[in-house]
């Protein structure tokens, strides 16, 4: 019988082990710099290559790490616009409304919030008049799209590399 993907995720999520200081060593080395060599990540933390190797495949069958990617200057990739947008949606239709936001293009974070709104979106697009296009052809399209609110970024720093790790 195939294993539902779900399952194995959430499987992997209940066997994570804890992070020791070593791990979140190697996690902040891995956020600042993905193409980081397995020797250069050994050294750094002290520990043999196979070490090494041996966490960084444990932290990503745990699923504590979920992918290598580039870090992007959105500005110089011609994606000059990024909004937040604020939206609220019918009670229930989270799984519907996410599907179809995960397929906008500029989608780059989407995530289930609580207060006055029930998603925030993070868009980058390569100028106003997209965006507008995004929220009030494709955004207020979606029925289960009650309202929605643009918040136009004008300067953004990311934090992710350099972030503490729950201890």
């Amino acid at each position: 019988m195939a294993e539902d993907p779900g399952e194995g995720a959430v499987r992997r999520a209940a066997a994570a082990r804890p992070l020791d200081p070593v791990d979140r060593a190697i996690l902040r080395i891995l956020q600042a710099d993905g193409r980081t060599s397995v020797r250069s990540v050994a050294e750094r933390v002290h520990v043999s290559r196979a070490n090494a190797y041996a966490r960084i495949n444990r932290l990503v069958e745990d699923g504590v790490i979920r992918g290598f990617t580039a870090s992007v200057d959105h500005e110089r990739a011609g994606q000059g616009t990024s909004a937040y947008i604020t939206l609220k949606i019918v009670q229930n239709s989270w799984r519907t409304v996410r599907g179809q936001l995960e397929e906008l293009p500029g989608a780059a974070h989407i995530a289930l919030v609580g207060g006055d709104f029930d998603v925030l979106l993070l868009v980058h697009t390569p100028d106003n008049r997209t965006l507008r296009e995004l929220v009030l052809t494709r955004l207020q399209a979606i029925p289960e799209v009650l309202s929605t609110r643009t918040l136009l970024v004008f300067e953004e720093t990311d934090l992710s590399p350099g972030a503490p790790l729950p201890e």
